[in-house]
């Protein structure tokens, strides 16, 4: 008789254990992630900022894949916020030159995968090539129908809430449509997630415990999972132990436990 179980050492191995224990019926149809980390990790291996962009790459693959394996509809990727512009002009383009040549290589993976790609953010502020490049990738994956994944690009939350209260006003101004008459749905219609449902479970790398400006009223009700580990070592691993946590979690928007499990 065995007297220590198997250890699981390959990584597929470990993969297909954690997915084992995710209910297919509780499967969050919408999931975020601000990809932090890449700068640091690359610092600790004595190496430029750049490189840690370039390792993400693969963790984005990474979480696509598990994403769509466990049937999550939505993922969607802090990958470039407003602020970030404020950061030395050569990381930044080394970052536009890194976007056009990850969404040129991976256009086939896409499509055989039936990945939709788009985005969401002041997309007018990117350099033309990569806004162009965007552009023909998102209407080459637009009848893709498995996952979406967005990338939010030069986006920030304040930025999108001052577009919204704008669009609103210039309506209201207009009279097409009357102050008593907003309601949230109006507020969520002008928003840059339109057609996208709110995100249930948001994961953040690298151990920082903030938002950062992203999604502030799509996340009102969503769970939130930090982990440690640097964007760059995100893996799918890390993304199912996320979804495993989700689903041991009670949500109650507001309610009590007798009012969502009612006995």
């Amino acid at each position: 008789m065995a007297i220590f179980a198997p250890v699981l050492e390959r990584p597929e191995d470990i993969h297909e254990a954690l997915k084992q224990r995710i209910d297919p019926r509780r499967v969050p149809r919408h999931i975020a992630i601000i990809m932090d980390g890449n700068g640091r990790w690359a610092e600790r291996q004595g190496e430029h900022r750049v490189v840690g962009h370039a390792n993400g790459v693969r963790s984005v693959r990474e979480a696509l894949v598990a994403c769509r394996e466990i049937g999550v509809e939505h993922l969607t990727l802090y990958a470039f916020s407003t602020e970030n512009w404020n950061r030395p002009k050569a990381e930044v383009d080394a970052l536009m030159d890194l976007l056009v040549r990850t969404v040129v290589g991976e256009l086939e993976e896409l499509n055989a995968n039936g990945v939709r790609l788009n985005t969401i953010g002041d997309t007018n502020a990117l350099p033309e090539s990569c806004r162009t490049t965007l552009l023909e990738a998102i209407a080459a994956t637009a009848q893709n129908d498995k996952i979406t994944i967005t990338l939010a690009l030069s986006y920030s939350a304040r930025w999108e809430l001052v577009g919204m209260v704008r669009a609103i006003a210039q309506e209201v101004k207009e009279g097409r449509l009357r102050p008593e008459a907003i309601t949230e749905a109006t507020v969520a219609e002008r928003l840059s997630t339109a057609g996208i449902p709110d995100p249930e479970l948001l994961i953040r790398t690298s151990g920082e415990h903030r938002i950062s400006n992203f999604l502030l009223w799509q996340i009102a009700y969503a769970e939130l999972w930090f982990t440690p580990v640097m964007w760059p070592d995100f893996r799918k691993e890390h993304l199912f132990q996320a979804v495993i946590d989700y689903q041991c979690r009670e949500r109650r928007f507001g309610l009590i436990s007798e009012q969502v499990t009612p006995g």
